[in-house]
């Protein structure tokens, strides 16, 4: 093995992480034929097949699997120690890959991306947006963000905001159509939009909470006539009054602010644990992910956060 090889390495990675050439390919800049070349040529190299190819899969082999194992830690060490160049002069620099849900992109990062990419101008932002936990260390990312209480037991985590509360809410157009739930109970006879995971397939449970201590949480199976996997669609359907919403407060603050959309259940409304970055223990963070970290919680520590809802 000699230094030439490093590019092919690489590539050999990325595939591997992709499950694809062309993926792979359209990451790395270069046409998925170049890429399939160059680890046709690691194969032949090595003289061992690295992977199972089919018109639509690919797939390592048992020796690939083996050889990625061994693989991904030399190549990570490389990785670091060429940002730690940067690091020994206090610049943040890289691509900074964060896997996170839809509600965590809209609420943490999005409404001050442009700020964190000034500030940090050698920092190239990806976020991959997924409803599932996903592997972070499998696929490649530098950290997720999470509702704290999904995360893995084997994970860091580090608090990016305050608990959050859950709302229920309908237009003004619903409520002349139906009158307003008094309790869970009366949800029965509403029109409740769901929400279904785009991983295990199954519709969320509304959660709720006693209103009198010990407030203990319960979960109610609600019926509606619209279902989808995206909580912006969701927002939409309730401002339209196609039914009641079940959401973070704060995703859907300023159509309660001017009236779009009205709460109800208040006294019954469940508080939770908010969002967290999380990565392997194991991993030691490096200057972009940690620039990263310290400003989203400068931006959503509870005077800022005070002050960005006022």
């Amino acid at each position: 093995m000699n230094s030439a090889q490093l590019p092919a390495l690489v590539a050999f990675a990325n595939v591997a992480r992709h499950g694809s050439f062309t993926r792979a390919a359209a990451e790395s800049g270069v046409s998925a034929s170049a890429l399939s070349q160059s680890i046709r040529a690691l194969e032949a190299q090595l003289n061992v097949r690295l992977f199972n190819r089919t018109t639509r899969r690919v797939a390592l082999t048992e020796a690939g699997a083996q050889f990625l194992e061994r693989v991904q830690p030399a190549l990570a060490m490389l990785a670091a120690a060429c940002e730690s160049l940067d690091e020994a002069r206090g610049e943040a620099t890289g691509t900074l890959r964060i896997n996170l849900s839809r509600v965590a992109s809209d609420l943490l990062v999005m409404p001050h991306l442009s700020e964190f990419t000034r500030r940090y101008p050698r920092v190239t932002v990806e976020l991959a947006l997924d409803e599932g936990l996903s592997d972070v260390v499998g696929e490649g990312f530098d950290a997720g963000i999470r509702l704290g209480e999904r995360l893995a037991r084997d994970m860091v985590a580090i608090p990016l905001s305050g608990p959050l509360r859950i709302v229920v809410a309908g237009s003004p157009a619903y409520f002349a159509r139906f009158p307003k739930p008094a309790t869970p109970d009366d949800l029965t006879q509403h029109d409740c939009l769901r929400y279904r995971f785009a991983t295990s397939r199954g519709i969320y449970r509304w959660e709720f909470a006693q209103p009198a201590a010990p407030r203990r949480s319960f979960e109610v199976q609600t019926q509606g006539s619209f279902v989808t996997n995206d909580l912006r669609t969701m927002v939409q359907a309730a401002e339209q009054g196609v039914g009641l919403l079940h959401v973070i407060e704060d995703y859907v603050r300023p159509q309660l602010a001017d009236g779009r959309l009205l709460r109800v259940l208040d006294d019954w409304a469940l508080t939770f644990d908010g969002f967290s970055l999380y990565m392997p223990s194991r991993v030691q963070m490096p200057l972009k992910l940690r620039v990263f970290v310290d400003f989203l919680k400068e931006k959503h520590r509870p005077e800022a956060a005070g002050r960005a809802r006022r």
